[in-house]
């Protein structure tokens, strides 16, 4: 692959609903170009954008990859993203490294879920947006319709281009071009023509602002319109050495910005991660100004680290072409990058430059995981780490109470996949089980109670006894003494305490934590000879056992704070969903699209609702949940938490 100038580049993400056809435009691309000599087909795992075994096995995309075509004098790199919503992190990252986006849609299917969702992200992002109307090969398609739904769907500058424009699309078009340039609006107004070049300046600006969308229609599998989207995607995607200069933060923290110019001081955004057991980390990189070449010294930010570019080269697909210099504009990989994490900007040590982290959706799903094989635990959490790098929309964490390693995804497909990983990579099998909820214990009434620690066994006994007030408090934990006349002496005050502490780690109902407890010690007595710290900290123990008990003991579980999107059609399902879920609605706002549902439910209720939701809105709606406060657990249910927890109390 020869190295192109910055005016010849063309970066194009290709998104959309999953199956609608994305790999398959590409494969046609490439036959059409001479780079493969068979069109591959995902049912037969033989693809180039979806070479990963897992891809291959499952028969649609997990990750996003990079296949560039050589088109009429000009290379589009084409990111291929997944479809499946788990892998909106991938759509993310594509997006990031992009100067435009191709809409995929199932002509068969119409507009789906992830049209929309692609629809969304490039208006977020504000990238550039072409649609390609896939399928129409399908019996039963009517394109017709499927235009006038997109255009009541996402507006009127939703318009239908071929390659050449035919005279009624140029006319179709001219208002939208118009719009582009004062000095073009003024011309249309006027009635005078536009020369071509006029047209296509315009159109190219139409698109690059959002405000012309233009639909190919075409069937991958029959090599039908990929030929037309090619030659739509060079004349009109605005060339990266045209587009507004990517802007930054220095390293005083002020705004910069680079122009994609090769000239310029190098600065580049590591858009994608692959981690791999043998050959070691691979980084992909999209080169925002300046060159990048072999051997040459690079600066990190972030890590505050310099380090070389080693091995360099050209990705298509998992195919490596190498290479010793790529322009800004372009995209390159390098290997083994020993600082380089997803996100990072990469710069020339004496013209600093910080670009923005890419944006990575916030896990909506939690799932515990457990080793199959005993002394595993040092391999997931160091085979989950590594993974992360390869995919920033997960996390991992320990949760140190009830001592579980948790996985966050987007749901039950990421994680899954997650988990295959950690086997086929790097050789652990775990299961997947449910979180374990992080109950409390409190009290609800006082008691009076006294805590005597005796023992003699030959030499020196142990002699402790206390008598201790329990009562609720607002604080976690309130202790004090109103000893006279030194009924325990006051060095042996602090290990009364000290078991009192001990001791509200471990309940007396479900073994839980305890909280929001006052003890007061207000008598005792003691032996010159046989008392000591030691015995009055077990008297005290004594105490807390049978003070906690006699002082109407509860379970506490954790009420979660929720905040709902969701479209106005499935509102009321939401409502009466979260009604069932012992949730309270506690107030709603409308929002673009929809409604925002402001809820509390207990955590218990709520660690698998990603599932629930996605598949009560099709998709179409989404959450934030954060920890709001800790409730008494409703009688009818305490029974059972107890059982559970396998507590037996002494």
């Amino acid at each position: 692959m020869k190295g192109y100038s910055s005016d010849k580049i063309r970066n194009i993400a290709l998104v959309g609903h999953g199956g609608c056809g994305k790999t398959t435009i590409l494969e046609a691309a490439l036959l059409k170009t001479g780079a493969v000599s068979r069109m591959g087909r995902v049912e037969d795992g033989n693809t180039v954008s979806d070479y990963d075994k897992m891809e291959i096995e499952k028969g649609y995309s997990i990750s996003l990859s990079v296949v560039p075509v050589e088109w009429n004098k000009t290379k589009l790199n084409f990111l291929d993203t997944p479809g499946y919503f788990d892998f909106v992190g991938e759509v993310n990252s594509g997006l990031r490294a992009a100067e435009a986006a191709v809409i995929v849609v199932d002509a068969s299917s119409g507009i789906q879920v992830g049209t929309e969702k692609a629809w969304n992200s490039c208006k977020k992002f504000g990238v550039p947006t072409f649609i390609f109307v896939n399928k129409m090969d399908k019996e039963n398609v009517d394109f017709d319709q499927i235009l006038s739904d997109l255009q009541s769907k996402f507006g009127m500058g939703v318009v239908e281009i071929s390659d050449p424009i035919s005279d009624d699309m140029k006319e179709a078009l001219t208002e939208a071009v118009a719009e582009s340039d004062e000095e073009l609006m003024e011309k249309f107004f006027e009635g005078e023509a536009f020369t071509d070049a006029e047209f296509q300046k315009g159109l190219v600006k139409g698109i690059a602002e959002g405000n012309i969308t233009p639909v190919i229609k075409g069937s991958a599998v029959k090599d039908e319109g990929v030929d037309t989207l090619m030659n739509v995607l060079a004349k009109y995607v605005m060339a990266p050495s045209q587009s507004a200069p990517f802007k930054g933060t220095d390293d005083a923290g002020e705004e910069a910005e680079r122009a994609c110019d090769p000239s310029a001081p190098f600065s580049a955004l590591v858009f994608k991660t692959i981690v791999d057991p043998f050959v070691g980390k691979i980084s992909m990189i999209r080169i925002q100004s300046g060159k990048m070449t072999t051997g040459m010294e690079i600066y990190n930010p972030r890590a505050e680290k310099s380090e070389k570019i080693g091995h360099m080269f050209f990705l298509r697909g998992k195919n490596q072409e190498e290479t010793d210099s790529a322009v800004a504009g372009d995209i390159a990989a390098a290997s083994k990058l020993q600082f380089a994490q997803t996100g990072d900007t990469l710069c020339d040590k004496n013209a600093h430059i910080t670009f923005p982290p890419i944006e990575f959706p916030e896990p909506s799903l939690y799932m515990a995981v457990e080793p199959v094989a005993k002394g595993d635990e040092e391999k997931i959490s160091s085979g989950l780490h590594k993974l992360m790098e390869e995919d920033p929309s997960f996390e991992t964490k320990r949760n140190t109470e009830t001592k579980q390693t948790l996985i966050g995804g987007q749901g039950e497909i990421q994680i899954g996949i997650i988990t295959a990983k950690l086997k086929e990579k790097f050789g652990v099998s775990v299961k997947l089980v449910d979180q374990k909820i992080p109950y409390r214990e409190t009290i609800k009434g006082n008691s009076d109670v006294q805590g005597k620690h005796k023992k003699q066994s030959g030499g020196a006994g142990q002699y402790g006894d206390v008598h201790i007030r329990f009562s609720p408090s607002q604080e976690e934990f309130e202790f004090s003494e109103e000893l006279f006349g030194g009924s325990v002496p006051k060095q042996y005050v602090p290990a009364v305490e000290k078991g009192l502490r001990e001791c509200m780690e471990k309940g007396v109902l479900a073994g839980y934590p305890v909280t929001n407890v006052k003890a007061v010690l207000y008598d005792g007595s003691y032996h010159d000879v046989d008392s000591n710290e030691m015995a009055f900290k077990i008297a005290a123990s004594l105490a807390f056992k049978k003070g906690i008990a006699e002082a109407k003991p509860i379970l506490l579980e954790p009420v979660m704070k929720v905040e709902i999107l969701v479209p106005d059609e499935y509102t009321g399902d939401v409502m009466g969903d979260m009604n069932k879920r012992r949730g309270k609605i506690l107030g709603m706002e409308p929002v673009p699209g929809g409604q925002k549902v402001f809820a509390e439910a207990p955590a218990a209720e709520m660690f698998k609702y990603a599932i629930t939701l996605r598949s009560m809105t099709q998709a179409r709606g989404s959450f934030t949940m954060e920890f709001a406060r800790y409730e008494e657990l409703p009688a009818h249910l305490v029974d059972k938490v107890i059982a559970e927890s396998g507590h037996n109390a002494e």
